[in-house]
């Protein structure tokens, strides 16, 4: 098992969509950037733990948890014209952009800000202190183990 950490802008698609959703299992799509595809193209599985975090947004934050209930499969948005995520380049036998199925787990007790975060030397090493742009990002077993601990789950 894996551990992840998945960025999301709350006023897009925020934990409480994901709860919302029938089975509260959404797709996880969308996603643009190469080192993130890469991540779910070749190593997401079914079974490993997300933390959901809300980003872009007052108080940048990890919000709770979730666990991939489906690997990686073509994004379809990638081919629908009509969407945002629509890219020319993309094909049904050669896609270019992946996406997973994840399923809500747990609401944190209370928020864990990235200020927070970030001050804590247990998690200095966090790809989200370190790299904090990438919007899917690993989590060592004792960081999701101490941010577990400090989300109050």
């Amino acid at each position: 098992m894996n551990y992840w950490l998945f960025k999301s802008e709350p006023d897009e698609y925020s934990i409480d969509d994901l709860a919302a959703e029938r089975g509260q299992t959404g797709r996880w799509d969308g996603i643009r950037n190469y080192q993130a595809r890469n991540f779910l193209r070749d190593a997401v599985a079914a079974g490993d733990g997300v933390f959901f975090y809300h980003s872009a947004c007052k108080v940048p934050a990890i919000v709770g948890t979730a666990a991939v209930v489906r690997a990686a499969y073509p994004d379809p948005a990638q081919f629908d014209p009509e969407s945002k995520y629509f890219d020319p380049k993309a094909s049904a036998d050669k896609p270019r952009w992946f996406c997973v199925d994840i399923r809500f787990n747990s609401r944190f007790a209370r928020p864990l800000p990235l200020a927070e975060i970030k001050q804590n030397p247990q998690l200095a090493e966090m790809v989200l202190v370190k790299q904090g742009r990438l919007s899917i990002q690993p989590v060592t077993a004792a960081e999701w183990k101490t941010v577990v601990a400090l989300g109050g789950i």
